[in-house]
């Protein structure tokens, strides 16, 4: 079926549907990663969000079952150069094209890539439709005007009840809350002699005390960290009384709850191959990322959190840690998936830092 993408700027790419055929509206953001699709489709942070992959080739090794972020994939469009609908991999099982379809994703390909994301580059991330070819313009248009943002993302994605990921040889206990949190999140703590306890993003007090967890994970996910007021206050209540370790959206959570300040990116970052500086070792790691918002400088100056890590391209800040409280976070993800694996030390200090705790 001939379909178009038609951005809040009147711009008309016009291409062809693969996966669900349904018009959608939503944010277009773009991701840089070259392989990883499966992960990125299936990563709870694009809730609402199309996304353009800047590399051309998408779908050639089909899907898995074993590669799934999440186990209801809730992003609203896939945008590709060239769709591959015969894939050659010997774990392929799916197409991508039916993995949307069952997932009520819309898929588009056959368009400019290119064009599209240096018009998000140049105006930022913007809404777009996705709609029939004789769909006219100023329909389209309309559309997109008469749309609202939605402020639910993270209440979405989140799990509905507990959920327990044990292990043998237990080492810690960890209550994570789920804000759309990524399994390669749960795996990287098993790995590591981790119990994961999951549990909904507005989890009581109480409740988590219960669990008596050796330390507390605060999870990516989709939206704005502003919108998620149930669990920065859950953070404002652990503060001191437990380690605590936030990824992406948790970061941003964690910042709001000390107080300081996030502002949304102009096309945010989204890939596999963000160089960030570790400040305290001054060494490079390349990192993957998928976040459009971001904690501002100033607003820390009031607040006892430290930078740790910046990125190189732009300066924002990737990291920060509170030594007294036994807190720490990254804005980007060391679990991967996809992405490279420079980061996942970051478990391991985490660890480290329910020891320190314990013999405080």
């Amino acid at each position: 079926m001939n379909k178009k993408l038609v951005l809040e700027n009147g711009s008309v790419f016009s291409g062809e549907s693969f996966g669900c055929e349904d018009d959608v509206i939503c944010e277009i953001v773009f991701n840089t990663s070259m392989v990883g699709y499966q992960e990125i489709m299936s990563d709870p942070s694009y809730t609402y969000q199309g996304v353009v992959m800047s590399y051309p080739l998408i779908g050639n090794y089909g899907m898995n079952d074993e590669d799934f972020e999440t186990k209801k994939p809730s992003m609203s469009a896939l945008i590709v150069r060239d769709y591959n609908h015969i894939p050659s991999h010997y774990q392929s099982t799916n197409t991508l094209s039916d993995v949307l379809k069952q997932y009520h994703i819309a898929g588009l390909s056959g368009v400019d890539t290119r064009e599209i994301i240096r018009q998000i580059t140049q105006y930022g991330a913007c809404l777009g439709v996705i709609t029939d070819e004789e769909t006219p313009l100023e329909k389209a248009l309309k559309q997109i005007q008469d749309y609202e943002l939605k402020k639910d993302a993270v209440s979405l994605v989140s799990r509905k009840s507990i959920e327990v990921y044990d292990i043998e040889h237990l080492k810690k206990h960890i209550v994570a809350i789920d804000c759309g949190m990524k399994q390669n999140i749960v795996r990287s703590l098993n790995n590591r002699g981790c119990k994961v306890t999951c549990v909904p993003y507005n989890t009581s007090f109480e409740d988590i005390e219960k669990l008596h967890p050796d330390g507390l994970f605060i999870s990516n996910g989709p939206g704005n960290p502003e919108d998620v007021k149930e669990t920065i206050d859950l953070i404002k209540h652990f503060i001191g009384k437990m380690p605590i370790f936030g990824i992406c959206l948790g970061h941003q959570l964690i910042a709001l709850a000390y107080g300081a300040k996030t502002y949304k990116l102009k096309f945010g970052h989204h890939g596999a191959n963000h160089p960030i500086k570790n400040m305290k070792t001054h060494q490079i790691e390349m990192t993957s990322q998928n976040h459009n918002y971001a904690v501002d400088f100033e607003s820390l100056k009031d607040t006892p959190l430290e930078v740790t890590h910046i990125n190189i391209l732009d300066k924002t800040i990737e990291g920060l840690r509170c030594q007294k409280d036994y807190v720490m976070s990254v804005q980007y993800h060391p679990e991967s998936a996809p992405g490279p694996i420079d980061s996942l030390y970051l478990f391991d200090e985490f660890i480290e830092m329910m020891e320190e705790y314990r013999h405080a």
